[in-house]
């Protein structure tokens, strides 16, 4: 390591000081210590649900439970459904969806699974025993009109004091982006798909 010369470790010193001074007040000027989060991940970019995982396995490491409600995904087998079964039942885990819409091809059949979804994750959001429920691509069940918008808004507004509830899928309605606490837009700059490499395991599911 190149010496550092004394002169530029004094500025250093002084502009992290400055730094930390800003860095504090912005924290003391917080006034509300705990919050149930309303979170969505939306846009065209990849990472929506890897990101909603991630929180959740930050959940579980401070012991706490997890209720995972899959609104879409349904004929892939995938990594982290194994993963999470390995926390045995701090994890409520149900894949609910028929596919892409693409595939199934039937609109009273999405729908309908669609509904049962929404049921299941109302059940989770209403389970004391759960601090963070993530309702995977309830986004492309909104934007296809399988379920009621302002109805699943409104429940998603009054859920129990303390939960957190993580959104993810493309295209989130306006009104769940008005009503929600957190809302963060992945963009894509470069994606693999494109240059002709499929869906990879351990990278996809």
């Amino acid at each position: 390591m190149s010496e550092i010369d004394p002169a530029e470790a004094e500025r250093h010193k002084a502009k992290m000081a400055k730094r930390k001074a800003v860095q504090d007040a912005e924290v003391a000027g917080k006034t509300v210590a705990e919050k149930g989060l309303l979170i969505v991940n939306t846009g065209p970019g990849k990472g929506k649900t890897t990101a909603a995982f991630g929180l959740a396995l930050r959940m579980l490491g401070y012991g706490r439970r997890v209720g995972v409600v899959q609104f879409i995904k349904g004929k892939w087998h995938t990594g982290e459904k194994d993963a999470f079964a390995a926390f045995g039942d701090r994890v409520a885990w149900h894949t609910m969806g028929e596919g892409f819409t693409w595939e199934t091809q039937d609109l009273q059949r999405d729908i309908a699974a669609a509904e049962a979804a929404w049921g299941k994750a109302q059940e989770l959001m209403a389970d004391p025993t759960i601090s963070l429920v993530v309702l995977d691509e309830l986004n492309i069940a909104l934007r296809y009109d399988y379920l009621d918008l302002e109805k699943v808004v409104a429940a998603l507004k009054a859920r129990r004091e303390g939960l957190h509830v993580v959104v993810t899928g493309r295209n989130a309605k306006p009104a769940l982006v008005e009503a929600a606490d957190l809302v963060t837009e992945m963009g894509v700059t470069k994606h693999h798909f494109s240059a002709g490499v499929k869906a990879q395991q351990g990278i996809e599911f």
